[in-house]
């Protein structure tokens, strides 16, 4: 799956081209507002960088919540209380950090300001957490989460995509970003609660007619995972497909999450 002298050439060959492409004096970060001390396209100081705050190692074994935030644990296996009860449709989850402090508003500028090189850093992140995960993350194509064509058009971009096209070079595998479509778009009030951000992606994602998922191995990628709901409803549609397996990967997770609405326990 890994192909690590593959990896450093693009990756050195992306340091390469944002050195030349940098603008050659002083900026301030866009996180602090300090100023760089070193000439790159990332517009981030090393401090924030290094604040941003990695997944503990204790983690639930499906869906990669932090340990701490649980309660108890059942059995031999470390899982949450949720993936006690086999909820989420896929196989495995793990995100580079937790969704706090300065990543939040790092993760805002990589959504609305088309941010590729802070994709391709971290792209680099996932690749390690690839790297530590191995045997859990085992996949054969990358797909990142779609948006709906309408916030496609108007953005210009999707964010998930920016990550995912640079980890899958990095993993030497292919990056399918039409394997899988969004049907039905996000409601348009900004603030969901928890029960209807389960509800406006149920049903809304599916596999583009014609494509190719039938006993693929998929690894799900997208920026951050908060309840789940999303990676659940992607991992479903493309399990209804054919798909083997789903394993999921995000830069950012929530330190917590509360068990999913009963209407979608029932729904199982």
């Amino acid at each position: 799956m890994n192909h690590p002298k593959h990896g450093k050439l693009i990756g050195w060959l992306a340091e390469v081209r944002d050195g030349f492409a940098a603008v050659l004096f002083s900026a301030p970060c866009r996180l602090c507002g300090e100023l760089l001390a070193r000439t790159t396209l990332l517009p981030f100081c090393d401090t924030c960088l290094e604040s941003f705050l990695p997944m503990p190692e204790k983690v639930c074994e499906v869906c990669g919540l932090p340990m701490e935030a649980v309660a108890s644990v059942g059995g031999e296996r470390q899982l949450c209380g949720v993936c006690r009860e086999d909820f989420f449709s896929f196989e495995r989850a793990r995100s580079y950090a937790v969704y706090d402090g300065a990543l939040v508003r790092a993760m805002i500028l990589l959504k609305y300001e088309q941010l590729a090189p802070l994709g391709r850093w971290f792209a680099e992140r996932l690749a390690e957490a690839v790297a530590r995960n191995g045997e859990f993350l085992e996949a054969d194509v990358v797909v990142p989460v779609p948006l709906h064509r309408e916030r496609q058009r108007q953005r210009g971009y999707n964010q998930a995509e920016l990550i995912a096209r640079p980890l899958a070079r990095r993993l030497g595998l292919p990056c399918r970003s039409v394997l899988l479509v969004r049907t039905r778009p996000r409601p348009d009030k900004l603030h969901l609660t928890f029960e209807e951000r389960w509800s406006s992606v149920r049903g809304a994602f599916a596999a583009r007619p014609g494509s190719q998922v039938d006993n693929r191995r998929v690894l799900l990628v997208d920026d951050v995972m908060t309840t789940g709901a999303t990676l659940d409803a992607c991992a479903r549609a493309l399990r209804d497909a054919g798909a083997k397996s789903v394993v999921c990967l995000t830069v950012a997770r929530a330190a917590s999450h509360a068990r999913p609405p009963r209407t979608e326990v029932f729904a199982r």
